[in-house]
């Protein structure tokens, strides 16, 4: 069981990555298409690192992180007191039982939790993006 939880958080780990700006379909956007505008998106990134600023530090990693621990937690809690009510020997197997799945439930649930970049960094990014004549909608 142990292998296929840390298989797993490999594989969800590795989708990590830096939140990057999700433009809107504006008269530039339709105008330069795609690979154009991501282009500039990464024009404006590289100006903001350049400045000494960074992405962030919230990624999957810390997102996978703070969902298992959590899930582990809300899952030893209802295997407990659902052991409880089973009797004394379903206390320890359904909290163990209950724990895995909440983990591997946090696993997946926080590897999902959106990117938010760097405050600063997304302020230089969105105003590079803006003078370009592009909208930023959000970041993925």
């Amino acid at each position: 069981m142990r292998v296929i939880i840390v298989s797993l958080a490999c594989g969800l780990v590795g989708c990590a990555g830096a939140p990057e700006p999700m433009l809107r379909s504006n008269a530039k956007f339709q105008l330069q298409g795609r690979q154009a505008a991501t282009l500039d998106v990464a024009v404006c990134q590289r100006k903001a690192e350049m400045s000494g600023l960074k992405p962030g530090t919230e990624n999957r990693s810390g997102n996978i992180a703070a969902g298992a621990g959590l899930g582990l937690i809300s899952g030893a809690a209802v295997g407990a007191s659902s052991g409880l009510i089973g009797g004394l020997p379903g206390v320890t197997i359904g909290a163990a039982v209950e724990a895995t799945l909440g983990a591997i439930i946090g696993l997946v649930g926080g590897a999902y939790r959106p990117l938010e970049p760097d405050p600063p960094y997304a302020d230089a990014v969105v105003r590079c993006l803006f003078d370009k004549g592009y909208e930023v909608s959000g970041w993925q």
